[in-house]
């Protein structure tokens, strides 16, 4: 399904920006699960990751060809003359006869043959051909990294393109309010119940407003650019939200140590360091292996002779041991370097399993934060509101000046920002907790 997803998607903001605008003013919908399946599959750095795993799959198979049989052909014909003194070689003169010439040739000489080598007993490249299917593992577990990191991104650029948004929004229905009073001082001042001065303040609220109207919508339009980016998109093209920051965005809420449970079996960047001291381990169980004989098959057939028509057929075959002796002291230098590394990707191993649990307890700590801001948030915006109405209703009645009426509106304005923040701070921390148990690529 998600697969899915990510091609229907993929494929229209694959497609020219201008043309999708015509067709759909507002944006292309997006709902976060499809901004997340895309991030996952078809931004750059995912895209990276994946050809990293198959250079990682390409020298496995190299490593393991060292094992498989090695076959060659040679054709050679050989036109040759050599000197005899100069092979130290000197045959006694035969009386009557001439002496035997320095030169010797010229002489032909024919040979095409196969060979055929094939290792029986390496220790040290067994050892080295399963450290590259390890390997192979890390890297697949990089890729997964990369996966979630672009995941987390996409989310957390799409929760702040929603908060924007919601600040727009909020930033209009102060413009809407700012304009209605406005309305009221008029009216006030025609009934002659209120002062210049209250339509002044009135119309000053107004242009603040406004001011502030043109500033978030700036802002909006900045997170969408992020979002396109974080997507891997043309930046000029304009999404449709389809999920904002609804007041149950928080994390549900989990208990620490189930959290960190699943974080230790699922997050991909501590199986990759697990694989990295595992290749780290069995290089220097292949370098220690290098000590081992080393037997192989050595074997050719072919034909020779002075000349093509003249060759005949021949062969050879043996077995070859190879003991490596002394190297000058660097197998062991190798192996003391490889220790060291050894010793470094298990503190790095250690010293992750324990940042795993402290950024779960983190994230579950301000989904808990989030949720009570929420509700604080929420009971401000109720006694703000019910605040404006009074104000309203005794500056409507001629009781008081619009001062307190400005006042609650200032309040009314703050309270709206608090609520934003809140869920917006509690989305934040859904999307840090899924990918603190490294479920980042499951938001919905």
């Amino acid at each position: 399904m998600r697969r899915q997803i990510v091609i229907l998607l993929g494929a229209a903001l694959g497609a020219a920006p201008a043309a999708l605008r015509a067709q759909a003013p507002e944006g292309v919908p997006l709902s976060l699960a499809q901004a997340v399946a895309v991030a996952r599959d078809t931004t750059p750095g995912v895209r990276l990751a994946a050809l990293r795993v198959e250079e990682s799959e390409a020298r496995a198979r190299q490593a393991r060809g060292a094992l498989l049989p090695t076959v060659g052909a040679t054709v050679g014909n050989l036109d040759r003359t050599f000197n005899r003194a100069s092979m130290g070689i000197e045959f006694p003169a035969i009386p009557g006869q001439a002496p035997i010439p320095d030169l010797i040739g010229p002489f032909d000489n024919f040979d095409a043959r196969l060979k055929l080598t094939q290792t029986l007993f390496d220790p040290a490249g067994f050892v080295r051909t399963r450290a590259a299917r390890e390997a192979v593992a890390g890297s697949t577990a990089e890729r997964d990294v990369a996966a979630e990191a672009a995941a987390q991104r996409a989310a957390a650029t799409y929760l702040r393109a929603g908060r924007a948004g919601a600040v727009v929004s909020a930033r209009r229905e102060d413009v809407r309010l700012a304009e209605e009073l406005v309305a009221l001082a008029r009216e006030q001042l025609a009934a002659g119940v209120s002062t210049a001065i209250d339509v002044t303040r009135a119309e000053s609220q107004r242009v603040a407003a406004v001011g502030m109207m043109r500033v978030a919508e700036n802002g909006a339009a900045q997170a969408q650019i992020e979002l396109a980016r974080a997507l891997g998109v043309d930046p000029g093209t304009r999404f449709a939200l389809s999920d904002t920051l609804p007041g149950d965005a928080g994390a549900a809420a989990a208990d620490a140590g189930e959290a960190t449970r699943r974080a230790l079996a699922a997050r991909p960047d501590l199986r990759s360091a697990a694989a990295l001291e595992t290749v780290a381990k069995t290089q220097r169980r292949s370098i220690r292996a290098e000590r081992l004989p080393r037997l192989d098959l050595v074997a050719d057939w072919g034909v020779n002779g002075p000349s093509v028509e003249d060759a005949i057929s021949t062969r050879q075959v043996g077995v070859q041991v190879s003991l490596p002796l002394v190297d000058g002291l660097r197998r062991e230098s190798r192996l003391a370097e490889q220790d060291a590394v050894v010793r470094e990707a298990q503190l790095r191993h250690v010293d992750l399993r324990r940042q795993i649990e402290a950024e779960v307890r983190s994230a579950l700590l301000d989904a808990e934060s989030g949720r009570e801001q929420q509700e604080v948030a929420a009971e401000r915006l109720r006694l703000a509101e019910e605040e404006l109405g009074q104000a309203r209703e005794r500056f409507a009645n001629g009781v008081a000046g619009n001062i307190e009426l400005i006042s609650a509106q200032s309040s009314l304005v703050r309270a709206r920002d608090a609520v934003i923040d809140a869920r917006y701070a509690t989305a934040q921390a859904r999307v840090s907790l899924a990918r603190a148990v490294g479920a980042a690529g499951a938001l919905r």
